[in-house]
């Protein structure tokens, strides 16, 4: 069974429909696909729908932005949760404002040194989306100021890059318990993702863990082998669930569907904890 538990639609900064993304897991030759937009579900009926007509296994997810007291991002998704859980969708309402705030932060810092408006970056997100850096660096590819998304992240719109802006968010620990009380299941995102920026101390990690943390992404492309290592070892010592993912984004990325897998076995553990939603299995 070839199952990918990340994955975002236009929703959030993915360039696909949720049913177009459906349509090419099913074409990748996926059993099960996982669609976690950022800090929405407003794709789960749309993806769900089309997942059913398809005879493709469907997991509603999410994937939320979050920041430790140290200021390094943190992504954590979230499985099954209640998407009318009213905590974590307040929450998710102020993260969403604070990076439309950052964004253009970013882009007026961009706009000393390159022909890039507002107004472009807007032509990149549809309406309601959660609004982010992946939508500035199409804004940059459009404007032929770089080829893709992924050359956009190395450089200018690095954690590393003086035009970068960080934004407030909720404490990976706190996200943590708000999705465990909607019943759902929280996973770690890339934790060793050290291209993207810097990565959080085992302080951040056990916070999370005393918190409720499930599971954590361990193969994914922005991980590096050693972190890999690391993350089996301490997976093992805390009996945390494994996954493996792809986060395709379309064309927005390079990244391609099913590129790493999770374990049957680490879903079924996903199901059982999931209490909020259910999965179409």
């Amino acid at each position: 069974m070839r199952i990918d538990l990340h994955t975002h639609s236009n929703v959030s900064d993915g360039t696909e429909t949720p049913a177009q993304l459906i349509a090419a897991a099913a074409e990748a030759g996926l059993d099960v696909v996982a669609l976690t937009d950022h800090d929405q579900t407003a794709g789960w009926d749309q993806a769900r729908d089309a997942a059913a007509a398809l005879g493709l296994g469907f997991v509603p997810g999410m994937e939320i932005t979050c920041q430790d007291e140290h200021g390094i991002s943190v992504h954590l998704l979230s499985y099954l949760q209640d998407p009318n859980y009213q905590p974590l969708l307040d929450e998710l309402a102020i993260s969403r404002n604070s990076r439309i705030v950052r964004a253009q932060r970013i882009v007026e810092r961009l706009a000393e040194d390159y022909p890039i408006t507002w107004d472009l970056v807007a032509e990149h997100c549809q309406p309601g989306a959660t609004v982010g850096r992946p939508h500035i660096a199409d804004a940059l590819v459009s404007a032929g100021i770089v080829s893709h998304r992924n050359e956009a992240f190395a450089n200018m719109l690095s954690s590393r890059s003086r035009y970068y802006v960080s934004h407030p968010a909720i404490s990976p620990a706190m996200a943590v318990g708000l999705v465990r009380e909607a019943g759902g299941v929280p996973v770690f995102a890339h934790p060793k993702a050290s291209l993207r920026g810097r990565v959080v101390p085992d302080s951040t990690f056990y916070d999370m863990i005393d918190a409720g943390l499930g599971g954590v992404e361990v193969h994914h492309r922005d991980n590096t082998e050693q972190g890999k290592k690391e993350l089996l070892a301490l997976a093992k010592r805390f009996d945390l669930i494994i996954t493996g993912s792809s986060d395709y984004h379309g064309t927005g990325k390079l990244n391609r569907l099913g590129e790493n897998l999770t374990e049957p076995g680490m879903l079924e553990r996903i199901v059982e904890q999931g209490t909020g939603t259910r999965a179409l299995l």
